[in-house]
């Protein structure tokens, strides 16, 4: 690195009757009796008055990064300080309103026919809404996820669906881009090895007159091919069904339930020395503890958005350490919640029996109307997509 500095610039007073124009008329020996005024000239320096002198004095620094290549300072300009900025602003700002709705979080309100189903039928029907999307026509995936739709927007209130809806279609969407263009997308520079029938005095095989095309559409380079389609229809489907169908249940069911229903299809298990009442334990405090996740996440990015931090001003370096005290935050308040809830569980006579705590509820559970028209259309979904193979072309 070299530094190129200036010395102070020290301004004296200008000389009266005395301009540019004497100088360039001077000769080489100048003759001081021709001047108008000589005295200025004459006049010894300590018989200058000093408080007539005024010193105008200014520091300028320069420096400047170059080496002997004269190429490698230009790395400066290529840091995006303004950008990243304000990407890392709307970062937070996007953080502290994506979560404000409550992601798979018990909804009691407004109680629908969903919130009265039998938590066993809600976990029967997961089940199948996993094994469906992989096994039926491309129809039927459709269907389900057209179906899964209606139901959230009728379940769910408008302002939960419509961000739920709205990010699980757009990540089906980019899988279904990707895998469809990506799967059979590009051509394979193959060489048959059997020679053309003609060759071997065999006649041409006819087209096929159903119009049968293996190519969809082409786009440029890259095409989209019906093995595409039936890879990405089944990756975006299932995707969308995962995802919707456990927020559909976590939404109408409490964790209470959901850990009775694991536990009556598990209770067989016990025979053979699995930890059911651990297990079921750990599942029931994992959903308690997945909306404190949500909530630190939240309030910490409120934190940081409501302070209104100037982000034109800061540095990469600096941008990128709000950043790391951000999510060293959240991992903290989560360790601290953890804490909270271990010594709550200890005072409440908790002493790592698992076996002894119970879950009070559905203890004298029947089946209602809604449960038979849950079983009914959960046979009717199954059929349909088992037989769909066969009658749907």
């Amino acid at each position: 690195m070299i530094m190129n500095c200036t010395f102070p610039t020290v301004t004296f007073p200008a000389i009266p009757n005395f301009t540019t124009s004497t100088i360039s008329a001077c000769p080489k020996t100048l003759n001081v009796t021709s001047l108008k005024n000589p005295m200025p000239f004459l006049k010894p320096p300590n018989k200058i008055n000093p408080t007539k002198l005024k010193l105008k004095i200014s520091f300028r620094t320069r420096a400047s990064v170059s080496d002997s290549n004269g190429g490698t300072g230009n790395w400066v300009k290529w840091i995006p300080t303004g950008a990243f900025s304000i990407s890392a602003d709307k970062v937070f700002r996007l953080i502290s309103g994506a979560t404000a709705s409550p992601i798979y979080q018990f909804v009691s309100s407004p109680t629908t026919f969903l919130h009265s189903v039998d938590p066993r039928i809600k976990l029967v029907w997961l089940l199948a809404l996993v094994v469906l999307p992989a096994r039926s026509h491309i129809a039927m995936r459709f269907g389900l996820v057209i179906f899964l739709s209606f139901l959230s927007i009728w379940i769910l209130p408008r302002h939960v669906w419509m961000d739920q809806l709205g990010r699980v279609s757009l990540l089906s969407g980019i899988l279904f881009i990707m895998l469809g263009l990506g799967a059979d997308g590009v051509t394979p520079l193959v060489q048959l090895r059997t020679p053309p029938p003609a060759m071997m005095g065999l006649p041409k095989l006819p087209a096929s007159l159903g119009g049968y095309s293996y190519l969809i559409m082409k786009l440029g380079p890259l095409q989209f091919t019906r093995k595409g389609l039936s890879v990405a229809s089944i990756a975006a489907c299932l995707t969308f069904t995962v995802f919707q169908s456990a927020s559909l249940c976590l939404t109408t069911t409490t964790p209470e339930q959901l850990a009775f229903a694991l536990r009556w299809f598990m209770l067989p298990l016990t025979y053979i020395g699995v930890p059911v009442a651990e297990i079921v334990l750990t599942l029931m405090l994992s959903l308690r503890f997945i909306t404190l996740v949500f909530d630190e996440v939240r309030n910490v990015a409120l934190g940081i958005v409501s302070r209104r931090i100037n982000w034109q001003d800061l540095t990469m370096m600096e941008t990128i350490d709000i950043f790391v005290i951000y999510f060293r935050r959240i991992f903290k308040n989560i360790f601290i919640h953890a804490d909270q809830i271990s010594q709550a569980m200890i005072v409440r006579g908790f002493r790592g029996d698992s076996k002894t705590h119970k879950i009070y509820f559905l203890s004298d559970s029947s089946f209602g109307m809604a449960d038979i028209v849950s079983l009914l259309c959960l046979v009717g979904v199954t059929g349909a997509a088992l037989l769909s193979d066969y009658f749907l072309v």
